[in-house]
């Protein structure tokens, strides 16, 4: 590490059409060979800041004052073709949101040779045995096999594991990571962050890394600049920032954490069940696409969810967490039996499940993929109320999505805006928002708080668990974060190749883990102190 910056942030503001600067006098130095973490709640600034080092802000983004020096250039100064050949060259970015950063119409074999394409020039077998090897480096399963795949028919994790490869294609001198591993569970984060570790040793390459992972940025980052309203407000060596935090929001940054649930007495009544259901999709191939195996995604898993309870189901990326919710509200096709109060739903039509859909609703994981650009927030938070309560007059309307919205922390206001104009973690909370507003007795919660730094992490652990209370709604949580999940979970089913491995109540699963892949996730989340 020598002590010439590789990258230089001078007295940055960041500004969007005439509004006040949401960025105003950032500054920080990155050197070779050294990891500066950026931290902050969602809405701080820390992603437009990092997007500005590549001149990569949205329509009507600028940068109104200050300079970003890359190995003694400024880039805001760059002509367009030496801009073109850093980016994903001598710079690769880890978009947060991997399905909106990835082409639905393109395999990832394709995508990621891309940019070695372009940059190196190397094609035909060379390219093709690259692209494997980075698949490979960063964990994806039988690489070879799945060049062909589009990013839909990966999990969450998968596909920010290709956007990482994608990144670290070209050996760059610097990788910023914009939240890389929300999506990744444990055992996954942690290979990453030695992966990353590794590619330091070796090349000598600076990481800028956005995160709200507190955990992640002990372990990793040599230096940290915490962000509030958009200015820096404290920057240290991360040794003495996590033992002697001088700014006071730095220290409530540190303080927030979920506190585990109780234990709760008394018996709960079953709303939903699924018994032995299996969903496997087919492997084809050949000229005829014939089948040639199946990929069990869910084999054979039975599940309770009781009035006012939690299931907490955890597991690795690809275990089959996310398509076990989706089977259960039969927005996957299943075999097995599923029940709701009472009722068998496997089979049910169309339209005799329609007017049930009201007690059945799920948040899914990528907020920005879910909500629809087009439609403003109060448009995406009452199009439930649209179809099941079309009776009502725009101004009962009105105050109903401006009371969901304000259960889950974001002005009423805010509903004539649009999703594009809100950070990643307030997206989650429309998101969220959209599925209380008609009071399910049923909700899927496939990982809601992934995009949230960790004070609001908090706040919505504790809004999901008064809505609970309140309103005796069943969860089925599905997360990869086991501080989230202790906070929450009466039960934990953990899911290992799409079979339930260990299920039992939480806190016996987390104080004394039976089967040895469960003791495994708890170690590889032991570099997170928000676990108890």
């Amino acid at each position: 590490m020598t002590d010439t910056p590789l990258l230089s942030v001078e007295n940055l503001s960041v500004a969007f059409g005439d509004a006040p600067p949401v960025v105003e006098g950032a500054s920080f130095t990155l050197k070779r060979g050294e990891t500066l973490a950026l931290v902050g709640e969602s809405g701080s600034g820390k992603s437009v800041s990092a997007l500005s080092v590549l001149r990569l802000l949205p329509p009507l983004g600028r940068c109104p004052a200050g300079r970003i020096l890359f190995d003694g250039a400024d880039v805001l100064e760059m002509p367009e073709a030496e801009l073109r050949a850093l980016r994903g060259g001598r710079v690769g970015m880890v978009f947060q949101e991997p399905m909106t950063s990835l082409n639905p119409l393109h395999g990832i074999g394709r995508q990621v040779g891309e940019s070695l394409a372009l940059h190196t020039g190397i094609s035909g077998d060379a390219l093709r045995a690259r692209v494997v090897d980075l698949l490979d480096m960063v964990g994806l399963p039988q690489p070879g096999k799945r060049l062909n795949a589009l990013p839909h028919e990966l999990s969450g994790g998968q596909r920010q594991r290709v956007m990482i490869a994608m990144a670290l294609a070209n050996q760059p001198d610097l990788l910023i990571a914009d939240e890389p591993t929300t999506a990744l569970d444990v055992t996954i984060q942690a290979q990453i962050l030695d992966l990353l570790k590794d590619l330091q040793t070796r090349l000598g390459m600076a990481v800028l890394f956005i995160t709200h992972d507190l955990g992640i940025v002990r372990r990793l980052a040599d230096r940290v600049c915490v962000m509030h309203q958009g200015r820096i407000v404290e920057a240290a060596a991360t040794a003495d920032l996590f033992a002697a935090p001088q700014h006071a929001y730095t220290r409530r940054l540190l303080a927030a954490r979920p506190a585990p649930r109780p234990p709760r007495e008394g018996e709960a009544a079953t709303v939903m069940t699924a018994d032995d259901m299996k969903v496997w999709f087919p492997l084809k191939g050949g000229l005829l696409r014939r089948t040639r195996g199946y990929v069990k995604a869910v084999d054979g898993v039975s599940v309770e969810l009781k009035a006012g309870r939690t299931l907490g189901v955890v597991g690795e990326s690809g275990s089959g967490k996310s398509t076990l919710g989706l089977a259960l509200l039969r927005l996957t096709a299943a075999e097995g039996r599923i029940a709701f109060a009472g009722e068998e739903i496997s089979a049910l039509p169309a339209k005799r499940l329609r007017p049930l859909r009201r007690d059945m609703q799920i948040v899914f994981q990528d907020p920005y993929g879910s909500l629809s650009p087009r439609l403003s927030v109060g448009e995406i938070v009452g199009e439930g109320l649209s179809i099941h309560a079309p009776g009502l007059d725009r101004a009962e309307r009105r105050r109903r999505i401006g009371a969901a919205l304000a259960e889950v922390g974001l002005e009423p206001g805010m509903q004539d805006r649009y999703p594009h104009e809100f950070s990643g973690g307030q997206r989650q909370r429309i998101a969220i928002a959209r599925a209380l507003i008609l009071h399910p007795k049923v909700l899927i919660l496939d990982e809601p708080t992934s995009a949230l730094d960790v004070s609001v992490q908090a706040q919505i652990v504790d809004l999901l668990r008064g809505i609970q209370e309140r309103q005796g709604i069943a969860y089925l949580f599905i997360s990869h974060d086991l501080a989230v999940v202790r906070a929450l979970a009466d039960e934990i089913a953990v899911m290992k190749d799409g079979r339930i491995v260990e299920t039992g109540p939480a806190e016996r699963v987390f104080s004394a883990p039976e089967h040895p892949y469960t003791r495994a996730l708890l170690a590889a989340a032991l570099h997170d102190d928000r676990v108890p």
